[in-house]
């Protein structure tokens, strides 16, 4: 999927709501409007805190201007409402997710497993091998789970925190967690967008993924070698001496193999496609049990308590899980990382999604979605055209809409008579929606899927964009296949 993992619509209740008396520059007014509001705000006022508030309300006011336009049209104001209430209702899952995801880095970390994860890969990882290294286990995690997103709420959190130890750039880490994460999301049958994307071209699960390899292993393989000269050539004062940082771990938690029986269990109930907010929660009340069993001390801690009794142990759990928590050591560095904000931590991002659910809801309420389209699919009649097409629209739907499965269901219902016209077989299509709309909706903030990553990463998407690789990359390669014409499957005649 992206990889909510969620469902929150079958494909065919994905309407396209088309309004025959918007023209092309009425639809585009809400755009141009939403685009200098927001780059007035971050550039020359916010920067880098527009996130905490100020870009939420802007893309309130860009839906202000596009139901503006949509009175002018005719188009009632129950209609938008509606059609914003059910982007937010498809968001319900992803919510709870963030919620969950919360929780658990809450319990992970006051029972030590996030500790322990970053003790023993201090050991292992080192800075020459350590991005490549995140790209290939974030890959595999995501191919086992469909789901970037599970990998970045367990694995992920790990490697953020042992490359802030290593002293390597969080942004560069980031980048190739998401990478890794992205490109097994994007390969999985377990994953929900790549179900999708056939769904909408019309095409078949497995032909689908094999059709993928072409263009997904280049682009994978250019990441992991740019990956591996970043890591043989970055800026660390010869070998980090960690050892204070180690003796720190060791003395602030009682660190244990034993602990990944917790992220492990986790991981296998996903690949079991166990519903990943069942999953969460029994990671979160696994973490709780395992702190109170490995972590006596630090439960008191949390809770201001003297004595370990079931109400301090009570309160110390529940503060982790929804509140905040943090863990003192001898090493400030490691103090920044050991804290969690728990669920309230995820409000923030929470909101940025809500607030673009109501800008992406009107913007399709008012018919401007789809008459975008339709003007980018009129502007081309070659087959690399087409493909190019289909790729604008797919990123203009990531950052217009702020949904991956809208950037996913829009573009494939509109082209899939396109692609068949031209004799392209629907693998095409498919393939062009993954490697444009699935891939690149990580690097857009306000995005569904940017505001998840980012806020369970706790980096900005801005820090981390160009190290996304792999996200960016991918609509590159599919244009470079399309416009040289390799392997572009046909239609076969019956």
């Amino acid at each position: 999927m992206e990889s909510q993992d969620i469902k929150p619509k079958e494909p065919q209740d994905e309407a396209i709501i088309t309004n025959k008396e918007l023209s092309i520059w009425e639809a585009l007014i809400p755009v141009v409007a939403l685009v200098i509001m927001l780059f007035f705000n971050v550039f020359f006022v916010y920067g880098d805190d527009a996130l905490s508030g100020s870009n939420q309300f802007i893309l309130l006011l860009g839906a202000a201007v596009a139901a503006i336009v949509g009175f002018y049209n005719k188009v009632s104001y129950k209609q938008m409402l509606d059609e914003v209430a059910e982007n937010i209702k498809s968001t319900s899952g992803a919510i709870l997710i963030l919620l969950m995801v919360g929780s658990l880095a809450g319990t992970w970390l006051i029972s030590g497993i996030i500790p322990s994860m970053i003790y023993y890969g201090l050991q292992i990882l080192s800075p020459s091998i350590f991005l490549a290294a995140c790209v290939i286990i974030c890959a595999i995690i995501s191919i086992a789970t469909g789901s970037s997103w599970t990998t970045s709420a367990t694995v992920g959190i790990a490697l953020i925190g042992i490359a802030k130890t290593l002293d390597v750039s969080v942004g560069m880490t980031a980048g190739a967690v998401l990478s890794g994460a992205y490109f097994g999301d994007k390969m999985s049958p377990l994953s929900d967008t790549t179900n999708l994307a056939p769904a909408m071209a019309g095409g078949e699960l497995f032909s689908h993924i094999k059709y993928m390899t072409l263009t997904t292993v280049p682009t994978i393989v250019v990441t992991l070698i740019v990956f591996i000269i970043i890591g043989l050539n970055i800026n660390t004062t010869g070998t980090p001496d960690i050892s204070d940082k180690l003796t720190a771990i060791d003395e602030a938690f009682n660190i244990s193999p034993w602990l990944f029986v917790v992220p492990i269990v986790v991981i296998g109930m996903i690949v079991k496609k166990t519903p990943p907010l069942v999953a969460l929660l029994v990671g979160t009340l696994l973490g709780a049990v395992a702190a109170i069993i490995a972590q006596p001390n630090i439960v008191m801690a949390v809770a201001e308590a003297d004595a370990l009794t079931f109400t301090s142990a009570y309160k110390g759990i529940m503060n982790a899980i929804t509140v905040d928590a943090s863990v003192e050591t001898t090493s400030s560095e490691l103090n920044d990382l050991f804290s969690s904000g728990g669920m309230s931590g995820m409000l923030g991002t929470i909101w940025l999604i809500i607030c673009a659910m109501v800008f992406g809801g009107v913007m399709d309420a008012i018919g401007a979605l789809a008459r975008i389209s339709k003007s980018v699919l009129n502007l081309f009649d070659s087959v690399f055209g087409l493909f190019a097409s289909t790729v604008i629209s797919c990123l203009g739907l990531n950052a217009l809409a702020s949904d991956q499965y809208l950037a996913i269901v829009v573009p494939g219902k509109m082209y899939q008579k396109a692609y068949k016209e031209k004799g392209l077989a629907p693998e095409n299509l498919s393939r062009t929606l993954e490697d444009s709309g699935t891939v690149t909706s990580v690097l857009i903030p306000w995005n569904t899927c940017g505001a998840y990553q980012s806020g369970v990463l706790g980096v900005p998407v801005i820090d981390y964009l160009g190290f996304a690789i792999f996200n960016w990359l991918s609509p590159f390669m599919t244009l470079i296949f399309a416009a040289f014409r390799i392997k572009i499957k046909q239609l076969t005649s019956k």
